[in-house]
């Protein structure tokens, strides 16, 4: 049985990120919510959750010893498939612009910076349901056709240099991505969490996805 490492670096809804892994998983994996290197370097697959500051998880991430390069070493020096969700998917970018200038993983080339809607109605944050556009054909989001809802709940977004790398989008009064895909790794700026039969339909995927 293959084992994903949720990884736990004190960011907000960790345990529901876990029970919809566990729903999604079935007898096929198991999940193991953990901030211990030696575990993570040893998993299959990684998940990153992430809630609140880009600049706030980025601290943690560093101050918990040995797991960031943990996740790295996994991620990119053996291949193990990559989810990040939220703030998780944003911190694959090269930097993030809340509350100044912070050093992303530089994972996917890009920045994080605030949403601006066109339409005044169309508030800040961006909070609950939102249909994708622009699905691709990939298979994370197999299944998930244009007018999906997912749910979001979100200040910021991830502007990647490549186009190319979004395998959905989404309109929140000016068009930015809702999921990211490069080789092993992969974002959802949506919380699959929160958002029922599509997010779970997501995590199976991730959990079958061979890169």
């Amino acid at each position: 049985m293959q084992s994903v490492a949720l990884i736990d670096y004190g960011s907000g809804n960790l345990r529901s990120a876990e029970k919809a892994l566990v729903k999604a998983a079935g007898e096929t994996a198991r999940i193991v919510t953990t901030a211990d290197p030696e575990t993570i370097a040893r998993a299959d697959r990684i998940v990153l959750p992430g809630v609140g500051a880009f600049a706030a998880c980025r601290r943690a991430l560093h101050a918990r010893p040995g797991l960031l390069e943990a996740v790295t070493e996994a991620v990119r020096g053996h291949g193990a498939p990559f989810l990040g969700i939220c703030v998780g998917m944003q911190l694959m970018a090269t930097r993030g612009l809340e509350f100044g200038a912070t050093p992303g993983l530089d994972w996917i080339g890009g920045e994080v910076r605030r949403i601006q809607p066109d339409n005044p109605d169309r508030k800040v944050p961006h909070m609950g349901w939102n249909e994708l556009t622009g699905v691709a054909d990939q298979p994370l989001v197999a299944g998930l056709a244009n007018g999906a809802p997912v749910y979001f709940t979100h200040s910021f977004a991830f502007f990647p240099d490549d186009d190319a790398t979004v395998i959905a989008w989404v309109d929140h009064g000016g068009r930015f991505p809702a999921a990211v895909a490069r080789d092993n790794m992969a974002g959802v700026q949506f919380h699959p969490e929160k958002s029922q039969t599509a997010g779970l339909s997501l995590l199976a995927h991730f959990l079958e996805w061979r890169p």
